[in-house]
């Protein structure tokens, strides 16, 4: 009787946890399926890449429920759709001219693709030096670099530790005194090929809330223009896009990426990114906590974009015309969400060169030869570290090296100076600065294990250039 009941027990439990299995791949598999989707749609006609190695190579390491997953490319409609074993319904992304790739969320691919698309793109001047130009000359000797040590840096980058790593290093562009000393890419990868910055998007989505603010169409200090927190009560009224640029809103949003997360769910699951984020509760009070949140950022981007005319129509002239092309670059694209939002987050595609002009922005304080393009102070402003980052690792926006005041030595790079401030982002994406050495570094790739060391690798560009 008691072995009868033990066995029932133990049945109970291996249904429950079957059931349980079923319902977690039947409900996280429709996330993969958006992954795939997007990521090889991306891919294949953002990037111009060819596709039928990309799933295998980059998106299949990702996780192991991408296993279960079977993409198919539409070349004629330049649209990517993925499913996975039958459950639930397959999900497709579209490409369109001008704005790349989006997720068929709530709305049909055919309406997606009827969407308007911009006008035609600018173009690099091949004849004229970089940054106004797309001439890159990097000669064997250049005051204050030690030529062989840099070559060794970069080569340490491209260099698999193992014969199991991914370090996966696609790009590297070296930028000394305003010049491109050193640049490299891997086998199939040409210059002007553009790049995912995945959360190297959200300094970019900040500098497009600085020019706003500038032109006095956004008061960051002033309760962010969100219209479900402007209800007389909302506990989010006080939350201001300082608040939201610092990431100290106090948003209950949690930043893990895999099933059933709201990074992924966001990303994978909704139509409107936005309005995904800025449904979630408050945690904490606004400015009591440092939380980081690609959430925070999507809806900053939809104030972006209400704040020029509430279309992507607007907001991608304006992202054009006021920074893109005022910089030279032009291979620049932020993907939106299918409410025609940007996905200010995560999917902002460069060459790897135009990356380096961002970072070359910075590094001058927001002018371009002259010209202010971000408003005095923004660039201090995104520098400077907001009270609740633990190690004074974060800004407005901005990753940074800051440190502690009671102790500099507590930062994130305690080998790389202090001054240091940087775009990062998914698979080892980042675009370091570094002020006093008048250096930009970039390094672009897909990166699935933890082979791939930033700090070791600034360390040793770093090294390369002399300390005068």
């Amino acid at each position: 009787m008691k072995m009868r009941k033990f066995l029932i027990i133990v049945g109970v439990i291996l249904l429950a946890g079957i059931g349980y299995g079923v319902y977690y791949i039947d409900t996280a598999l429709p996330i993969g399926n958006g992954y795939a989707a997007k990521y090889l749609c991306s891919q294949a006609f953002l990037a111009g890449r060819d596709h039928e190695a990309i799933f295998d190579e980059e998106v299949r390491p990702t996780n192991i429920l991408f296993a279960l997953v079977k993409p198919s490319v539409d070349v004629e409609n330049r649209s990517v759709t993925a499913r996975a074993l039958g459950f639930r319904k397959p999900l497709t992304a579209v490409y369109r001219e001008g704005y790349g790739c989006t997720l068929a969320v709530g709305v049909s691919p055919g309406d997606l693709q009827r969407q308007a698309s911009p006008p035609p793109r600018k173009r690099h001047d091949p004849r004229v030096p970089w940054p106004r130009g797309e001439r890159v000359d990097t000669p064997p000797v250049y005051p204050g670099v030690d030529r062989a040590a840099l070559d060794e840096a970069i080569d340490w980058a491209f260099r698999e530790p193992g014969p199991a790593t991914k370090r996966n290093t696609r790009a590297v562009v070296v930028v000394h005194r305003g010049a491109i000393i050193a640049e490299r890419y891997t086998e199939g990868i040409p210059p002007e090929r553009p790049m995912i910055g995945w959360s190297m998007s959200k300094t970019v989505t900040a500098a497009l809330v600085g020019i706003l603010a500038g032109q006095g169409k956004l008061d960051i200090h002033k309760p962010a223009p969100v219209p479900r927190w402007r209800v007389p009560g909302d506990p989010r009224g006080p939350v201001t896009l300082d608040h939201l640029l610092r990431m100290s809103s106090g948003l209950d949003f949690v930043e893990v990426y895999g099933p059933h997360k709201d990074a992924t769910d966001m990303l994978y699951g909704s139509a409107s990114m936005a309005d995904f984020a800025s449904a979630k509760p408050l945690r904490t009070p606004p400015d009591t906590e440092w939380s980081y949140s690609s959430g925070t950022t999507n809806i900053v981007a939809r104030i972006v974009r209400d704040a020029t005319g509430g279309t992507l129509e607007g907001v991608e002239a304006f992202a054009r015309s006021a920074l893109f092309d005022r910089i030279g670059m032009h291979s620049a694209v932020i993907e939106p969400d299918a409410s025609g939002s940007f996905v200010g987050s995560s999917y902002m595609f460069a060459t790897p060169r135009d990356w380096a002009r961002f970072g070359f922005l910075l590094l001058n304080d927001g002018v371009w030869f002259g010209e202010r393009i971000l408003p005095a102070g923004w660039v201090r402003y995104m520098r400077t570290p907001t009270p609740m980052a633990p190690l004074g690792e974060y800004g407005a926006h901005l990753w940074l090296n800051a440190g502690l005041d009671e102790d500099p030595s507590r930062r994130k790079y305690p080998s790389l100076p202090r001054e240091l401030f940087y775009l990062s982002g998914f698979n080892g994406q980042v675009v370091a600065v570094i002020p006093s050495k008048q250096l930009v570094i970039v390094r672009l790739g897909v990166t699935h294990d933890d082979s791939w060391d930033q700090e070791g690798f600034l360390r040793r560009v770093l090294d390369s250039v002399a300390l005068r």
